[in-house]
């Protein structure tokens, strides 16, 4: 039995599908604990080319429980759209649960994401415009709309009207748009209710159950750390607390149940949206990079900024979390490259920094300290084992674990399933490394 939380340790669009897709097939539950479907995951399997937005990445074994966490915010007809698609791919989706506690994501949600990002002009954070945000400041503001009350006819429609007064009165009076109706709303969105009734539960107990079985739970993170709410790139960041941290409330478990917790960084770091990227490439490597990686978001399309390996920013995920293991995704893309950097420190305002700054305009202001070593230049794609990777490429590897402090477990050289090198077992039982004595628990 082990509990696994996975987080992104970058800026999101790491490879974390994937890697849940691949824990999953040794585990009995999946759980996403936090986010929405602003965040997309990636899965290449025989049956096709999968893209989850709010179905947790373990879907693709019928014999796994998935269930969607009390910490998400969930658009119900975006679910169903979500649950339609896969069952026409053939995908058994009898195994998915929804917490009775998630908030809704509801239409006046939508429509004040955009109102909110356009009148930011110039400021724009780059939301998604999924309503993410307006649906946790209600959560927050304790006027939610949760998955339980939808199941109610009577008590969804006198908190929605009570709401809905409020939301009536900033569309009309601040954005200048027409009210909502009371009566479409409350029909539609008792009528997704209606359709999800059986998939929604108390998936605490569930989980709780399962503890007390001994089963191997993955706690499945969305985005990534350095979009996380309190100690991301503020204010460009995510609506949620995207650290290992939040796995256990926002899954419904005791904080001690989580026996390890995994990092996944690329081999090089990307972004979306706006925010300061101290590493990014506006040259032909970053070309090159957001080539080869097919640097586009799974869910919304957009471009990624690329940029060389953030051992700075990495580092203080690793420590903030407490990582037992780190993965590394996308070695394979740099096969070209035949020089390599990481940045291992920060020049900022005349002074070597080796943490994350807390504000946006000193962030802006860093200037990345570079150490390069030797690329590889032979294909990865098609290795199976740690030991026959290129030398250089171990060499790459070990820089990145002694500068993370953190050991590598798994290294990703393909999207496609199977194509993971295990360097050490993710579900083995974690043991004192002395090389990183920041931690007191390693592989």
């Amino acid at each position: 039995m082990a509990v696994l939380a996975i987080i992104g340790a970058q800026w999101g669009d790491e490879g974390k599908g994937k890697i849940v897709d691949e824990l999953s097939m040794r585990a009995d539950l999946v759980v996403r604990y936090q986010g929405g479907n602003n965040a997309g995951h990636r899965v290449v399997h025989e049956k096709g080319e999968f893209a989850f937005r709010l179905v947790p990445s373990g879907i693709l074994f019928p014999n796994t429980t998935c269930i969607i966490g009390n910490g998400m915010v969930v658009d119900p007809k975006g679910l169903l759209d979500e649950i339609q698609e896969l069952q026409s791919q053939g995908i058994d989706t009898s195994g998915l649960f929804i917490s009775e506690r998630a908030h809704v994501v509801m239409p006046y949600h939508f429509l004040l994401d955009k109102m909110e990002e356009e009148a930011r002009g110039a400021d724009k954070i780059g939301s998604t415009q999924r309503g993410i945000s307006p649906a946790y400041v209600d959560k927050h503001a304790r006027i939610g709309i949760r998955m339980a009350d939808l199941l109610d006819v009577d008590t969804f429609r006198s908190k929605l009207a009570s709401i809905l007064q409020q939301k009536n009165r900033m569309l009309t009076q601040i954005y200048g748009q027409p009210p909502l109706s009371l009566e479409e709303i409350h029909g539609e969105y008792f009528g997704y209710g209606q359709r999800l009734r059986p998939l929604i539960a108390d998936t605490q107990a569930m989980l709780h159950d399962a503890l007390f079985e001994r089963k191997t739970i993955v706690l499945e993170g969305a985005q990534g750390a350095l979009l996380d709410i309190d100690f991301g790139t503020y204010p460009f960041v995510t609506s949620s607390a995207t650290m290992a941290g939040n796995a256990s409330s926002g899954a419904g478990l005791p904080p001690h149940s989580i026996d390890r917790v995994i990092g996944v960084y690329k081999a090089y770091i990307t972004r979306v949206g706006s925010g300061p990227m101290p590493t990014e490439l506006f040259d032909a490597a970053g070309e090159e990079m957001s080539k080869r990686g097919h640097e586009f978001g799974t869910n919304t399309g957009r471009a990624r900024r690329c940029g060389w390996f953030d051992a700075v920013a990495g580092r203080f995920v690793a420590q903030l979390n407490g990582m037992n293991a780190a993965v590394i995704t996308k070695l394979d893309v740099l096969d070209t490259f035949p020089t390599i950097k990481i940045c291992t420190a920060y020049q900022l305002h005349g002074k070597l920094v080796h943490s994350l700054p807390a504000t946006q305009s000193d962030l802006a202001a860093c200037v990345p300290v570079y150490e390069e070593v030797e690329g590889w230049l032979s294909d990865t794609s098609n290795i199976c084992n740690y030991e026959d990777l290129p030398r250089a490429a171990k060499s790459y590897l070990k820089r990145i674990e002694e500068l993370l402090e953190t050991p590598i477990a798994l290294v990703s050289v393909s999207p496609q399933r199977g194509r993971t090198i295990q360097v050490q077992d993710i579900l083995a039982e974690p043991e004192f490394d002395s090389r990183y004595p920041r931690n007191a628990r390693r592989f």
